[in-house]
């Protein structure tokens, strides 16, 4: 990390869809500005868990989830999106009975600059406007998944929270849409990516964390974690963490 405070912080958290039950323990998370960072780790590790307490979805027992400075916990999951931040759930993350135009205009329906918006939202995804007619439901993964990234960049966010974007998608199309969220960050967005597709995102991170059994187990640059011994066996050779 470069020191440049973060814009959104994780101190302590602990999170679980029963109170009583919690499956985040003690979470510590960081994520800088125009960053991409990846969360890592076995199944049932929390790694999903933690993206949906950020969002407001999983209601968090102890601890603090902080964006530029403000503190989230307890806000309504479309308030939150009214502060910079924006989710793309792994499954029903668009409209599919909706054509491209309606489910990105919907997204938009209370900007004050939306048509100026979709404009600049076709500009940047050329392939859905190409299609803006069609259904969603008609898309490959791929596209439906760049709909789903467009309709959160619909409202200007910082932060955007990705859930394993590429599951069920070709490596190819797969290291697009990975592409696409690298492409993002330069653009001034900042992103956190949970994927199970460990080299591949690796790849295009800043940074890693990577969790098992709901707690911090390690993190570091992504390129360290790529090349780590210990983590290569456990995510990259196909054995378990213990």
């Amino acid at each position: 990390m470069t020191g440049a405070p973060p814009v959104l912080s994780v101190a302590g958290l602990e999170a679980g869809y029963t109170r009583d039950l919690p499956i985040l323990r003690g979470i510590n998370l960081s994520l800088e500005a125009q960053s991409l960072t990846t969360i890592i780790g076995p199944n049932g590790a929390g790694k999903s868990t933690l993206i949906k307490a950020i969002a407001g979805i999983v209601p968090v027992s102890a601890g603090s989830i902080k964006l530029n400075d403000r503190d989230i916990v307890g806000i309504r999951t479309d308030q939150i999106g009214g502060l910079g931040l924006a989710y793309v759930p792994q499954n029903d993350n668009v409209f599919r009975s909706l054509t491209i135009a309606q489910n990105l205009l919907l997204t938009l329906r209370r900007a004050p600059d939306r048509k100026t918006r979709l404009a600049e939202l076709y500009d940047l995804f050329p392939a859905l406007a190409e299609k803006k007619t069609e259904r969603a439901g008609s898309l490959s993964g791929g596209q439906r998944q760049m709909l789903a990234v467009a309709m959160a960049l619909a409202l200007h966010p910082r932060v955007i929270l990705m859930d394993e974007p590429s599951a069920g998608l070709s490596p190819k199309v797969a290291q697009d849409v990975l592409g696409l969220a690298r492409q993002l960050t330069r653009e001034g967005v900042s992103i956190l990516l949970v994927e199970q597709n460990v080299k591949q995102a690796l790849a295009v991170s800043d940074y890693c964390y990577v969790l098992a059994e709901g707690r911090n187990q390690v993190d570091g640059p992504a390129d360290k974690i790529l090349s780590d011994p210990v983590v290569g066996e456990i995510y990259l050779g196909g054995r378990r963490m213990a």
